[in-house]
């Protein structure tokens, strides 16, 4: 029976044909979404683009294959990676290495493939919507900044200082008579 949301055609024809991305609300929705930047969302989104049907576990990353993409930094890949790793969005299963082995990557929003060939304890390690518990700090950390004196957190001294500050150069305090180029430079005295 037909409903009125296909009207008993088959597929969907109110897109474009061919396939498409599902991303969840909940991913989108997400405190670690929000904070992601423009580079790793489009990152996401590249990596997810590749996911049909049983290879979540298998999608790329890699510069070699981002260059076809459209992606030309190699360091803005590697940023984007590294925050879409951290906020639990997506999960290494294969560590890529030099010359030729790209890293294998699974979003955590769909359960992991079981495939073969990845690292020891990588399938072990996988944690299905990590995003949702990724832990949201600055880059500093989560401790407040210790704010203090130059000579440290002590006491101050009970007693005055001894006075003014004494000048450590001979110079006067009136300006020079003439242009500041025109005149030798001083000379530090030395002692020996």
């Amino acid at each position: 029976m037909a409903n009125s949301r296909n009207s008993g055609k088959k597929g969907d024809t109110g897109r474009d044909s061919g396939g498409f991305i599902a991303l969840p609300w909940s991913v989108m929705d997400s405190a670690a979404y929000a904070a992601l930047s423009h580079p790793a969302r489009s990152l996401l989104l590249e990596i997810a683009r590749q996911f049909v049907r049983d290879n979540n576990g298998r999608l790329l990353a890699s510069r070699s294959y981002l260059a076809k993409r459209g992606w030309q930094s190699a360091a803005v890949i590697h940023r984007a990676k590294n925050d879409l790793l951290e906020a639990g969005f997506i999960h290494e299963t294969v560590k890529g290495h030099r010359p030729n082995r790209a890293g294998w990557y699974a979003v955590t929003w769909r359960a992991l493939d079981r495939l073969p060939g990845y690292d020891e304890g990588a399938a072990a390690s996988f944690v299905r919507g990590a995003y949702q518990n990724a832990s949201l700090s600055p880059s500093g950390g989560l401790e407040k900044a210790v704010i203090g004196p130059s000579r440290g957190l002590e006491d101050p001294p009970p007693s005055p200082s001894r006075g003014p500050i004494k000048a450590t150069f001979d110079a006067s305090p009136s300006p020079s008579r003439g242009h500041h180029l025109e005149k030798p430079s001083a000379v530090p005295a030395t002692t020996h």
